[in-house]
């Protein structure tokens, strides 16, 4: 039985095959992107425990794809970089990335810090749901419930509120912060694709939709100068 199924997210593709496999020896289910694109489009796919991000990638920034998952997911994330610059360490566990190591490192030690965080988050609980939607499965708020891993709204009647991608992974990102400001930068990681640079005004208009469609204004109440904050009071399951 694997002991977890990894992400190993690493451009040279030496270091990628060494890594792997002797993630693989020890007992890990390992799979590998050699760029963000390619690492976002797993993430979508498949079940994923936790992610080995290098910083350095040819098509986008590390820490900009760390930021971008953890605004949708609770997916541990292990940094592995070149970079031994205080701000870059500080700057990745200020995103959400929960561990960081600087290369060359100790294959045995990472091994340990993958298991360490693998029996914190509990790896496994939720296995039909793709990486980018786990966290908490079901959000209930105010008679709607939020279904993760079924991407959809339903009302107080049990019927379905029709929400574009975009709108359901702004309303899952203000719902898992309730009480909490989010900016419209952090609401843009949510919202936006690899390959899309939206600008922080379509976080206006998705904020004005999901308003109208929720019914009820002050669920998502604005917080001048700062940005949006979710309002409901939610019951995870």
């Amino acid at each position: 039985m694997s002991a977890g199924h990894l992400l190993v997210v690493e451009d040279d593709e030496f270091v990628q095959t060494l890594l792997a496999a002797y993630l693989e020896k020890e007992g890990f289910k390992v799979m590998r992107a050699l760029n963000g694109r390619e690492m976002l489009c797993l993430l979508s796919q498949e079940r994923i425990d936790l992610i080995l991000l290098d910083l350095t990638l040819p098509d986008e920034d590390g820490l900009t794809l760390a930021r971008q998952v953890r605004a949708r997911s609770t997916i541990p994330i292990i940094v592995l970089t070149a970079r031994t610059e205080r701000h870059d360490r500080l700057a990745a566990l200020e995103i959400g990335a929960d561990d960081y190591m600087v290369k060359p490192f100790d294959p045995q030690e990472l091994c340990l810090r993958v298991r360490n965080l693998l029996a914190r988050a509990g790896a496994g609980e939720h296995p039909a749901a793709p990486a980018l939607n786990r966290g908490r499965e079901t959000i209930l708020f105010d008679g709607f419930t939020l279904d993760m891993a079924g991407h959809s709204l339903l009302d107080k009647e049990g019927e379905q509120i029709q929400l574009s991608p975009a709108e359901f992974n702004l309303l899952a990102a203000l719902a898992h912060a309730p009480g909490r400001v989010l900016s419209r930068s952090q609401l843009l990681d949510a919202v936006s694709r690899n390959d899309e640079a939206p600008s922080e005004r379509l976080i206006d208009v998705l904020i004005s939709r999901l308003r109208r469609k929720l019914g009820q204004p002050g669920l998502i109440v604005t917080a001048p100068g700062l940005g949006y904050r979710f309002n409901g009071k939610t019951n995870g399951h």
